[in-house]
C-alpha cells in the first residue's frame, strides 16, 4: 500500500507541475504577444520590450524554481506544459490576428 500512495502522490505532483507550466507558458507567451502589440503604438517601445521581457523572465524562472522543488521530473513536466502553452498561444494569436495585406512594392527593374 505504501508504494501505491507514493506513486499516486508523485503523479499528482507531476500533473500539478504540468498545469503550472501551462499557466506559466500562457503568461509568458501571451505577455510577449501583448507586449509586441503594445509596442506598435508606444512612444517608447524599447522600454516596453525591456520591461516586459524582464517581467516575463522573472515570473517564468521563479515559477520553474518553485515547480521543480529539487525534482528534475517536476521541472521536466513544467517545461512540457510551458512548450504546450507556446503552441496553444501561437495558434490562438494566429486565429485572432487577421493578415495585413500591403500594397505590392513597385519594382525599378524593367519587365523581361
Amino acid at each position: 500500500m505504501g508504494r501505491n500512495t507514493t506513486t499516486m502522490t508523485e503523479l499528482v505532483s507531476l500533473a500539478l507541475a504540468l498545469i503550472t507550466g501551462v499557466v506559466l507558458g500562457a503568461l509568458f507567451f501571451g505577455g510577449l504577444w501583448w507586449t509586441v502589440r503594445k509596442c506598435i503604438s508606444a512612444k517608447q517601445p524599447a522600454l516596453w520590450f525591456f520591461g516586459g521581457g524582464l517581467l516575463r523572465m522573472t515570473v517564468a524562472l521563479a515559477g520553474f524554481y518553485l515547480i521543480a522543488d529539487g525534482h528534475w521530473q517536476r521541472l521536466l513536466a513544467g517545461l512540457l506544459g510551458f512548450v504546450t502553452a507556446r503552441m496553444i498561444v501561437t495558434w490562438l494569436t494566429r486565429v485572432a490576428d487577421k493578415p495585413i495585406y500591403c500594397a505590392q512594392e513597385a519594382s525599378n527593374a524593367p519587365y523581361s
